[in-house]
């Protein structure tokens, strides 16, 4: 069924329409929430709370975006809220952490694997102090892989504006990353941030 028939359905209280939504977009409403908050247990929490709270307020979207940049628009709101409440306090998971440092003796291909899964992590935290303007296109664009066209959309600014944020956004984030990722013991560069394909330098 198209994913317009669907969203009529649900609006009308069809719990099994909203059910296939859910299905549709819950992968990518959590790898959202992880992205700004780096705990998986939050992350959980935040994408039931973002689908419930989109599901009360399903009744006043009238198809003036697709659904999925509605919906977006929901979950960004509903982050930078938690965000707020919590002082912007990144959260870690002490659970992987421990995970990598118990996989000294792996073999190289895993040990290969979780350095590369440490960088990640390194990013995220990095990621999470940035301003709200800066780590929400970061996330939306080189977590999340949406087109600049509908971010730009989700947050109401120019494709210009985006453009700016996101670059300042990268150079930032590599100044605070290359020291740590350059540190005695890494000896390869920095990762860089954009998509694939991206003409943008690290800055």
């Amino acid at each position: 069924m198209e994913e317009r028939k669907l969203v009529e359905l649900a609006r009308e209280g069809r719990e099994d329409a909203y059910a296939d939504l859910v299905r549709a977009y819950r992968s990518k409403v959590f790898s959202m929430a992880y992205g700004f908050t780096g705990n998986r247990e939050s992350a959980d929490d935040l994408t039931q709370e973002i689908f419930l709270k989109a599901y009360l307020a399903l009744p006043r979207f009238r198809f003036g975006s697709a659904f999925g940049t509605w919906l977006y628009r929901v979950a960004v709101n509903h982050i930078k809220d938690f965000l707020r409440k919590r002082s912007k306090v990144k959260e870690v998971s002490l659970e992987a952490v421990g995970e990598l440092a118990a996989a000294g003796d792996a073999v190289a291909t895993m040990e290969k694997e979780q350095e590369d899964e440490r960088r990640r992590d390194l990013v995220r935290r990095e990621l999470a102090l940035l301003p709200d303007r800066y780590r929400i296109v970061m996330t939306l664009r080189d977590v999340e892989g949406l087109p600049y066209e509908e971010i730009a959309r989700v947050l109401g600014i120019s494709p210009g504006t985006l453009d700016s944020r996101l670059h300042r956004a990268r150079k930032r984030l590599r100044t605070k990353l290359a020291p740590v990722l350059l540190g005695p013991g890494l000896g390869s560069p920095a990762p860089a941030l954009g998509r694939e394909g991206e003409t943008h330098e690290m800055p």
